[in-house]
């Protein structure tokens, strides 16, 4: 067995020093230049094909992650043939890029608040709060259906964040689903799907800022002045045809109980497991070992008040983050509504556009984190050492998805640098008809989105070159150009799904306790059939010039009946038979 495995592993290191020597020959002989994606072509898509090839094949995610950066750094350094002293200075600099995006301030908010969120949850399952919430909740969600159901319409109440929205609902109602024996992928699917979807969408929520100032920009770049990025923004809701359809399907497939792919088999295997069997999720970070303290008397409100706090904790943090941000600019006019009307609808849009996400959620969850410590005290149920020790605890629980997202970012800055993005553009922007172009710029926005696992840089990348595109190849038609740029805005959030480098699939993953690779195996069937009905359906009939209220009632209709020819009915009833 040694043997064997020392083979295995020489094996390894000899083929990683053949493909690093190839790699450097291929690099070296292409001609040096300011743009890299001219510079190496299709070896541009070599790092995330690396670390997303690798996360299916070993489900080693924190692996992947590594050897996808190791990689685009080592491209990065190429100058000769000499692969060793290359491998060092990617090596070098490889740290140098995780040092950086943890010391950029969102990245590091971001992080900060997945740990506090962690603690709350902890110190919410201690003093029994989760539980009671649970079986209150139970009562209610008797059965498969409702339980999906519940959690599809929790979702939507957190629409703010898709952060939040990962975080809350998974704990919540993991230990429903779990004793109605729904999986935990199928959890994971609703959670995710209930996240960025929703949250591109809301009209108040943590994405519409960057949404509506990159559409602003891109009609300014084509001389359209006379249009405001936020009425350009409610004019493509009913044109986001994947948001739209994953949130019927989700509905579609908890009322039928059909499924298909992986996730029918994950499904079958949780309703044939045992009752008092325990379910043992491999390589999954989660809450599932810590219990209430014995003896104390459960109440839903140990677990409502801290939520509860964070949640409008996080809706006025962003209100007062934004507000203090628009007092603190240039921008007149939007200081004197903020003088005048700071609580009219404007007002508030503008406040919460303008906030930064990151800061606001942390001071939120820092909130109903002392708000949870303070009530465990008074109720007696932890003394303020074991309150603070709970917290941390929690807080532990979310180490590995801090590294995680350290390691999705820095793959994230290396694809940037290499320029996986503009080598996608410059690919797939050739002249085509133009009925095909939107559902070409959500193709496009998907491939760049699961290749750089940022929905966020996606649409910073593509948003600019999608509306002049548009506006070109349809000589100024303003419809048209609006389907395009949904078609930006939601191809992101599509890619974003699907992909396992993406944060709000990793968080989806950990908010569930669900194996991030079987989260994702399981997810993207489900994500590309409905992106297919999305660009059938949706993208090309809209590009023709069919009008939305006809593409998306026969789009419900496509994926019912596709789920039923594709799928299969996993009920109780069966199982028992």
């Amino acid at each position: 067995m040694k043997l064997n495995r020392s083979m295995k592993l020489g094996l390894i290191v000899a083929i990683s020093i053949i493909a690093l020597f190839v790699l450097s020959l291929l690099i070296s002989q292409a001609p040096a230049g300011s743009d890299n994606s001219v510079r190496f072509g299709i070896l541009t898509l070599l790092p995330p094909l690396v670390a997303i090839g690798l996360a299916f094949i070993t489900k080693e995610t924190v692996l992947s992650l590594f050897v996808g950066v190791f990689v685009g750094e080592f491209m990065l350094c190429v100058n000769d043939l000499n692969i060793v002293s290359t491998a060092v200075n990617a090596f070098l600099q490889m740290g140098s890029q995780i040092i950086a995006c943890m010391a950029d301030p969102w990245n590091a908010g971001i992080i900060l608040q997945c740990l506090l969120i962690g603690g709350i949850i902890q110190l919410v399952t201690k003093m029994g709060g989760a539980k009671a919430l649970a079986d209150a909740f139970a009562k209610r969600a008797d059965t498969p259906r409702k339980a999906q159901l519940f959690t599809w319409i929790l979702g939507l109440c957190v629409f703010f964040d898709d952060y939040a929205n990962s975080l809350i609902v998974g704990p919540i109602m993991r230990p429903v689903m779990d004793k109605l024996k729904v999986s935990r992928e199928k959890l994971a699917f609703v959670v995710d799907a209930t996240a960025a979807p929703v949250a591109g969408i809301a009209i108040i929520s943590t994405w519409i800022g960057l949404e509506i100032s990159l559409i602003a920009a891109g009609f300014k770049s084509v001389g359209v002045t006379n249009v405001t990025g936020f009425g350009i923004f409610l004019q493509t809701i009913p044109y986001r045809f994947y948001n739209i359809f994953i949130l019927i399907f989700i509905v579609i497939s908890s009322l039928t109980l059909y499924e298909f792919g992986p996730m029918k088999k994950a499904e079958q295997a949780a309703r044939q497991r045992k009752d008092d069997e325990e379910i043992i999720v491999p390589e999954a970070p989660g809450f599932d070992e810590v219990k209430p303290v014995d003896g104390i008397k459960l109440s839903v409100w140990n677990a409502i008040i801290p939520i509860g706090t964070l949640i409008i904790g996080a809706l006025i943090a962003f209100y007062w983050s934004g507000y203090t941000t628009i007092l603190g600019g240039e921008d007149q006019a939007l200081i004197t509504l903020m003088k005048t009307s700071p609580l009219s609808f404007n007002g508030i849009f503008q406040a919460l556009s303008a906030s930064d996400a990151s800061v606001a959620l942390f001071q939120a969850a820092l909130l109903a984190s002392i708000v949870a410590i303070v009530m465990a005290v008074c109720e007696k149920i932890l003394t303020v050492e074991d309150a603070i020790s709970e917290w941390i605890g929690g807080m532990k629980t979310i180490v590995i998805t801090g590294v995680i997202l350290l390691l999705a970012w820095s793959l994230g800055g290396v694809i940037g640098d290499i320029g996986t993005a503009d080598y996608l553009v410059g690919v797939l922007k050739n002249t085509l008809p133009q009925f095909i172009v939107p559902a070409l710029i959500f193709v496009l926005g998907a491939l760049i989105s699961f290749a750089t696992g940022t929905a966020y840089g996606t649409m910073s990348i593509l948003m600019p070159l999608a509306i002049p595109l548009a506006w070109a190849v349809s000589t100024g038609d303003m419809g048209f150009t609006i389907v395009c740029t949904s078609g930006v805005l939601t191809g992101a959030i599509f890619g974003d799904h699907c992909s396992p480098i993406s944060d709000t699939t990793i968080l989806s993953s950990m908010g569930t306790s669900c194996n991030h690779i079987d989260h994702v195996r399981t997810q993207i069937y489900y994500a590309v059939f409905v992106a297919c009905v999305a660009i059938f359906i949706g993208y090309i009939p809209a590009g023709i010039g069919m009008p939305w209220y006809i593409c998306i009632p026969v789009g419900i209709i496509v994926m019912f009946i596709g789920l039923r020819l594709l799928g299969e009915k996993v009920d109780f009833e069966e199982v028992e038979a």
